[in-house]
């Protein structure tokens, strides 16, 4: 075998692992309670040394898979960076959920692993029914992991109302694939680019909604909120490097696609801006940590995609995969005390990381992270795509900017709610979701602790020599990158917003706990006119189209009925008619035939017996009597020539 055949070989093994490993554990069932989480952090760990191994080699493969379409994989450079973070995590977050998870391991282990091989396939796929694939299986298990607790009927619903809503913007994509084919016919990702007239502005349209509904960003940013109802790993998987991330990846991926329409860049980095201004303001506003981790998602991934806007590929990038550490951190920071106190809510959480220093450090990394305090990750990565946008349009940067201070403020908010001195009544709140159990063990703070290295290093991504590499490698072209001054007013920027929410706290208002009413006005924009449009189609399908074809069945039946009539009276008295006619034809034929016929032929034959008699007469054998005839005829005939002559 080749070097390239077993890079090649390893990227399918990439996929296959903890697909066919998933697979198998949810189809064992309760046999495999008890190997599930060793089985599960056994093939994680297997993949993230195929996630190196094709790292380094780069392979590419692509075998038929639809009439029109080849499945492609590939490890560009794009996806270097990001298949490994996604490994990491994985492996990360399933080694916390080994000790957090206690009930239903087989399932929840198994389907993260399916959804972990499906977010592998998405990010290494280069043809779009790979990528569609991908897409769907990703989609489908974030229902059920959401739903991981099934009994309980509210998570279940918020399963489905993620996917859903996810599944509204998938649409798009299929619409792109259709215009693909229509276009070029070429399934490739690589060939979207070079679509022409209305092909290409379908194609960027589809993406640009499948992309932005999966990342959550404006105006699908509401089932963010639903999805909080999952267990914490699932969270933390789902919102760092997995199926939210992943809208992201997409548009950088699509970069030139967008830039291409002419427009589609543009109104991405703007839902970009503005997801990330808007959602940072509702994080502000939450009370429940995770909530809030969850709308910072948002307004996080909302750099991504004005950085994919803007066609700063390497620095989306590079924000994509600090915040994928960042983020997996907080939220198993959120499920380590959710399990601990069985609770989430800040007011409850007040003073916990004095009770576990390992932990409320590491979390402190993290939000230090999230609020943009150098040196660590986020603060970079994020100034990298603001120095991208302010080279593309000054309000872009602006928008920008005023999220970043916001950033500031709500991961200040976490940060001294975590370390302020506890109040006496602190533990009224505790148990209030589930029951704690007190406890957060090594084998939880592990994973965390990772995590928390790197929130603090990955900016290398962002900053030279590593920096200037990756952009090199990813970007089309020179970009403009962010200074000194642009660094250094970006990090006291965070450290004065810091300092404010320090000194005045942060105002709740009610419409930021709801998260600007989005669900409301999902139900109010989307669900209830579409209920009432189904609604609509129902009683004209019910008054119209089944009162036509009950009134066609009837005058059918009646046609059926009255040509039955005509039929009884009509066709059938013709019939009988014709046959009681045909009977006495046959009668006075068979009596023609009896006594005509036949007695003709009686008669004739008689006669002829007659005349055979009088023939049979002479011929008596006498000889003496035949000369007699001799002479009477010779008599005969001397008179009859006499007479004649």
């Amino acid at each position: 075998m080749t070097a390239t055949q077993a890079t090649q070989a390893a990227l399918w093994a990439l996929l296959l692992l903890p697909a066919l490993a998933g697979a198998a554990l949810c189809l064992a069932g309760s046999r495999a309670e008890r190997v599930a989480a060793p089985a599960a952090l056994l093939v994680a760990t297997g993949l993230v040394v195929l996630a190196g191994v094709v790292t380094l080699g780069g392979p590419e493969v692509s075998v038929p898979f639809v009439a029109g379409g080849r499945f492609g994989l590939a490890v560009d450079p794009l996806s270097a960076v990001v298949v490994p973070t996604v490994a990491l995590v994985s492996l990360l977050v399933l080694a916390f959920a080994a000790a957090d998870v206690r009930t239903g391991r087989h399932r929840f282990h198994g389907l993260m692993l399916l959804f972990a091989s499906a977010v592998e396939l998405t990010a290494t796929a280069t043809t779009l029914p790979a990528l569609l694939l991908g897409w769907e299986v990703m989609g489908a298990t974030s229902f059920a992991l959401i739903g991981h607790a099934w009994h309980e009927q509210h998570r279940v619903s918020s399963g489905t109302v993620a996917f859903l809503m996810t599944r509204t913007g998938d649409l798009g994509l299929y619409a792109a694939a259709a215009a693909v084919l229509a276009g070029t016919g070429s399934m490739r990702l690589a060939d979207l680019p070079t679509l022409e007239g209305p092909w290409l502005h379908v194609a960027a349209a589809g993406v640009l909604v499948a992309a932005l509904g999966k990342a959550a960003q404006l105006p699908f940013s509401a089932w963010l909120s639903r999805a909080m109802d999952g267990p914490s790993p699932v969270s933390a998987l789902l919102h760092s490097a997995a199926m939210v991330a992943m809208g992201g990846y997409l548009l950088l991926r699509t970069a030139p696609l967008l830039a291409a329409s002419g427009w589609a860049a543009t109104t991405a980095a703007w839902a970009g801006a503005l997801t990330a201004l808007l959602l940072g303001a509702v994080a502000v506003g939450q009370r429940d940590l995770k909530q809030l981790l969850a709308a910072s998602t948002a307004a996080q991934l909302g750099f991504v995609v004005l950085g994919a806007g803007v066609s700063a590929v390497a620095a989306g990038t590079a924000h994509l995969v600090a915040h994928a550490a960042t983020k997996a951190l907080l939220f198993l920071v959120a499920g380590a005390w959710l399990s601990a106190l069985g609770t989430k809510q800040l007011t409850a959480l007040q003073g916990v990381a004095r009770r576990w220093p390992v932990v409320g450090v590491s979390a402190t990394v993290g939000a230090l992270a999230l609020a943009g305090v150098a040196p660590l990750s986020l603060w970079a990565t994020k100034d990298e795509v603001l120095a991208a946008a302010l080279g593309a349009s000054p309000a872009l940067y602006v928008v920008g900017l005023a999220a970043a201070a916001l950033s500031a403020a709500y991961a200040g908010k976490i940060l001294f709610v975590l370390w302020r001195r506890a109040p006496d009544d602190v533990e009224a709140g505790y148990d209030l979701e589930e029951q704690g159990t007190r406890h957060v063990g090594p084998a939880e703070q592990v994973p965390l602790v990772v995590l928390a290295v790197g929130a603090a290093l990955l900016g290398v991504l962002a900053l030279p020599p590593l920096g200037e590499v990756l952009r090199e490698r990813l970007d089309a072209g020179p970009f403009a990158t962010a200074g000194v001054a642009e660094l250094i007013g970006s990090a006291a920027l965070a450290l004065v917003v810091l300092a404010a929410v320090a000194r005045w706290g942060l105002p709740e208002p009610r419409l930021l706990r709801d998260w600007l009413d989005l669900e409301r006005a999902t139900d109010v924009l989307v669900v209830r006119p579409v209920l009432r449009l189904a609604g609509a189609l129902a009683r004209f399908d019910d008054h119209v189209l089944d009162a036509t074809i009950d009134r066609t069945v009837g005058a059918v039946l009646n046609l059926a009925s009255a040509a039955a009539v005509a039929d009884d009276r009509y066709v059938d008295g013709a019939v009988r008619t014709s046959a009681r006619g045909g009977d006495a034809v046959a009668a006075l034929t068979a009596r023609t035939d009896d006594r005509a016929v036949d007695g003709a032929v009686e008669s004739i034959a008689r006669q002829v017996r007659r005349l055979g008699g009088l023939a049979r007469a002479p011929q008596t054998g006498q000889l003496h009597q035949y000369y007699l005839q001799v002479a009477a005829t010779l008599a005969v005939g001397v008179v009859v020539l006499l007479v004649v002559r």
